[in-house]
């Protein structure tokens, strides 16, 4: 498990409502029912592409405004990923002792991705179908990123990114650690 490297991407909102649990409060039986507004989640986004081993953050990007992650979008990252790990994991990239985990998402499975891993000498660690469980950054960065997000507004992208990227290198080595073994 030292060897993965994994990594998706999400959604980031300027506005992303509070859940229920997060917004309830304390009322008396005779007190009248409180009234909420319906809120809906901003339309200032951005996407954030991620990608972490069990020391830490390895790579993180935002895909431009308007930009889709297609198959040629995608091989951009892996290059950006590819960099990374040569600058920040030099025991991984002089071993060539690292794997890359992604969920089946069209682009990771493309065969212009699969010809970049092949041409660098990259395995990828199948994912199996229907098993979204098994997608690290889905049951544990994402979460945890928009967990301390939820409820904030950010009125511009530079601003949702800055804070973001602030919450990301704030996770611990321990925190990735513990998610890898519980994986």
């Amino acid at each position: 498990m030292t060897s993965v490297i994994t990594g998706d991407e999400c959604w980031l909102y300027g506005h992303d409502p509070e859940t229920k649990q997060m917004s309830s409060q304390w009322k008396t039986a005779s007190s009248p029912r409180l009234k909420k507004a319906r809120q809906m989640k901003s339309s200032v986004k951005n996407m954030l592409i991620a990608f972490f081993d069990n020391e830490g953050l390895v790579h993180h990007e935002y895909v431009s405004r308007g930009q889709m992650v297609n198959k040629e979008c995608y091989k951009t990252v892996l290059q950006h990923l590819h960099d990374a790990v040569r600058r920040h994991r030099p025991e991984k990239w002089c071993s060539g002792n690292w794997i890359l985990h992604n969920d089946n998402a069209p682009a990771h499975r493309a065969v212009t991705t699969n010809e970049f891993l092949a041409k660098h000498n990259i395995p990828s660690l199948p994912h199996p179908p229907y098993s979204p469980d098994l997608a690290l950054c889905d049951f544990f960065l994402f979460p945890q990123l928009k967990k301390t997000m939820k409820g904030c507004r950010f009125d511009y992208v530079e601003e949702n990114e800055a804070i973001a990227t602030r919450q990301l290198r704030a996770i611990t080595k321990s925190d990735y650690q513990r998610c890898f073994r519980q994986w």
